[in-house]
């Protein structure tokens, strides 16, 4: 992690302008393209669902506005950021899971089995120290649903810098199979023109 220089930044103004938001954060959904994706999912017999969020921490990496953090007085950033997503019980609560960074799709799986067995042998939201890191992403999938927009719930109290993105439910209906993102972001440390980037690049690494 290392200090963002605000004073010689190219967004110094930005930043300081929607600081001052009551609400900062803004939102974009879009539909991405997820056939191929799904269909060497089903043909390996692995799981879609923490396929398209490996390759969806793989895309925020290459972003570098989406490992900007606010840091008390600063602005920090970080070599690499991981993935927190929610995790669905049998009694249909869900709990907070951590998932460390790792270019690995195979470690990905390893972690994500550690932290289903937490979830199955826990109640709660199992917010720990990790799911709370400033260094992360916070998911949600939300499979019932083919949605064309999102809010969230958030705490004003406090300063949240912590990009969200969501996924729906896939449309199956048509030759595509798509399945729609929703993407918060801080607006003082990024704007669309950097969220476009990760949408391309995760449609990139769907197709690829």
């Amino acid at each position: 992690m290392k200090i963002l220089d605000k004073e010689n930044w190219n967004r110094k103004e930005h930043f300081e302008f929607f600081s001052q938001c009551n609400e900062p954060f803004f939102g974009i959904t879009v539909e991405v393209d997820v056939t191929k994706a799904y269909q060497q999912c089903k043909a390996n017999n692995d799981s879609f669902f923490l396929y398209y969020h490996f390759l969806s921490t793989q895309a925020v990496n290459e972003v570098p506005e989406f490992k900007y953090r606010i840091k008390e007085d600063n602005v920090v950033v970080f070599d690499q950021v991981h993935t927190t997503t929610t995790l669905l019980r049998e009694d249909k609560t869900f709990m907070f899971s951590f998932l460390p960074y790792t270019q690995s799709f195979e470690e990905f799986v390893t972690a994500a089995d550690e932290e289903k067995e937490r979830a199955q042998n826990s109640t709660g939201l199992g917010i720990t120290e990790n799911t709370s890191r400033l260094d992360t992403i916070h998911y949600s999938a939300i499979p019932w649903i083919n949605f064309k927009g999102l809010t969230h719930a958030r705490n004003f109290d406090w300063v949240d810098s912590n990009p969200k993105i969501s996924f729906g439910k896939l449309d199956k209906s048509k030759e595509q199979i798509t399945m729609p993102v929703a993407i918060f972001v801080h607006h003082g440390l990024m704007d669309a023109y950097h969220v476009s980037l990760y949408i391309d690049k995760f449609q990139e690494l769907l197709h690829s």
